[in-house]
């Protein structure tokens, strides 16, 4: 990409000033986004006038093709593992039918999650059921409707997995915690030792739960599971999991004379929010976790296992866009020539929580028109009545926006909507698809009669 300097010491040293402020970023952008010939952006021939005019503004907007085409591109890079949709990313009925509809598993991490999959007709026994502490409830839910793995996270687990069990074992995985710090955001790395998730492998946790479920005659143990977090660049981190996985294995085999027959790598393989991210592409991860897995399987003489991804960020992230429309425009002096403009918008932390949560990064770009005004450097807030309620923290956007133009934001696709809230009594926005045919809700915009409904006056 092209770039000029731009002297604004407000300015992190990473962003750079595009030569043309409305030229959209391919890798950030949904397949089938483009500029029509009147300069507004267009998502699978939508224009996001239109779409804001039809169905309201924030909006988040979802494109259909591009979602099956990288579901389709996962499957086909690794065709002998398994490949499940991280629903935790986003869920809902149109999503499940269409993870079912590509050949993908599903994974879920709470009762209310698996009855959604489960009324969209996904089958039960390509689900696997996640979560750290699941109720007996939704145990003997994902047993009655015959799930078919069970991810276990805890001894309580175990026993109450054997206390619910009927005349079939019940399969399930053994998550571990491999001890790799994958080179992320604290809050969204999940194998390093000091965390909720998983039984630890150094200090022989892992081992004692895997004996504990051979053990029992209720548990049919397959194999184990490892997740070391999200948003992750490279396969470094990903390879050094897989060979301790192996050693677990190995370890299990030596203590039980029994081969385990799964290793599920999990997730958190990035995407791209902004220009300095580059993510690693699907046959890279193949080749050398599959690699690393054959190494360290001759090594200990293990036999072959089944392997198994659960991708989410890296199938929905992309696709989706969140639309907003501008509300109010403060330019600010900063003093010793830092200068910002606070661009408001009509959404903010209550639809996209990750910037204010961890200091995600996104970017945004003008999306009704194109300007040839010059560079702005912005910051992108919500409405909502907290100072770190920004959803961009840093972006050259053009010198002549107005209130009432368009802001798109790729890279909303993922943990957006699932993450929302209705902090300030915000209804959270639609979700929309669209593909060539049009644009239709998959989820519906709340009002606040959804909201009111909820508020139980006990006083009357």
């Amino acid at each position: 990409m092209e770039t000029r300097t731009f002297a604004n010491p407000a300015a992190p040293q990473w962003l750079e000033v595009p030569e043309n402020l409305c030229a959209l970023d391919a890798v950030l952008w949904p397949q089938g986004t483009q500029r029509s010939a009147d300069g507004e952006i267009t998502i699978s021939g939508q224009s996001v006038t239109e779409l804001v005019s039809a169905f309201g503004s924030p909006l988040y907007v979802i494109d259909e093709q591009d979602f099956r085409a990288r579901a389709r591109q996962f499957k086909n890079e690794f065709p002998t593992w398994g490949v499940s949709y991280a629903s935790k990313a986003f869920l809902c009925r149109a999503v499940a039918r269409w993870v079912k509809e590509e050949g993908l598993g599903l994974d879920v991490c709470s009762g209310n999650e698996l009855a959604v999959a489960l009324t969209a007709g996904f089958p039960p026994e390509k689900i696997g059921f996640h979560g750290n502490n699941k109720s007996v409830e939704e145990l003997r839910y994902a047993i009655k409707t015959g799930v078919g793995r069970i991810i276990v996270d805890s001894f309580e687990e175990i026993e109450r997995i054997d206390s619910l069990a009927e005349d079939t074992p019940v399969n399930v995985l053994v998550r571990v915690t491999t001890g790799i710090q994958a080179h992320t955001h604290e809050y969204i790395s999940t194998s390093h030792e000091d965390q909720k998730f998983g039984f630890s492998i150094a200090s022989g946790q892992a081992m004692k739960a895997l004996l504990a479920c051979h053990e029992k005659p209720t548990i049919n143990l397959k194999g184990i599971h490892s997740h070391i977090g999200s948003q992750i660049f490279g396969t470094e981190a990903f390879d050094k999991a897989a060979r301790g996985l192996i050693v677990l294995a190995w370890t299990y085999r030596s203590e039980t004379g029994s081969e385990l027959e799964e290793i599920n790598l999990g997730g958190g393989y990035g995407i791209a929010y902004t220009n300095q991210d580059t993510p690693t592409p699907a046959s890279d991860l193949h080749r050398d976790i599959t690699k690393a897995i054959n190494q360290a399987r001759a090594l200990y003489d293990l036999s072959p296992v089944k392997l198994s991804i659960e991708p989410g960020r890296a199938i929905c992230g992309t696709p989706g866009v969140a639309l907003y429309t501008v509300g109010t425009i403060k330019h600010l002096n900063l003093g010793n020539s830092k200068e910002r403009t606070y661009v408001a918008v009509d959404g903010g932390m209550s639809d996209n929580i990750r910037t204010a949560l961890y200091g995600a990064q996104y970017t945004a770009q003008l999306a009704n028109r194109v300007s040839d005004a010059p560079p702005m450097l912005s910051r992108v807030v919500g409405k909502h009545c907290e100072s770190g309620d920004i959803l961009v923290h840093d972006v050259y956007l053009p010198a002549d926006l107005r209130v009432g133009d368009i802001l798109a934001v790729p890279g909303s696709g993922a943990y957006a909507r699932p993450l929302s809230s209705n902090y300030n009594y915000a209804a959270r926005p639609a979700v929309v698809a669209v593909n060539q045919d049009g644009a239709r809700v998959i989820v519906r915009r709340e009002t606040l009669t959804d909201l009111m409904a909820l508020d139980v006056d006990t006083t009357r």
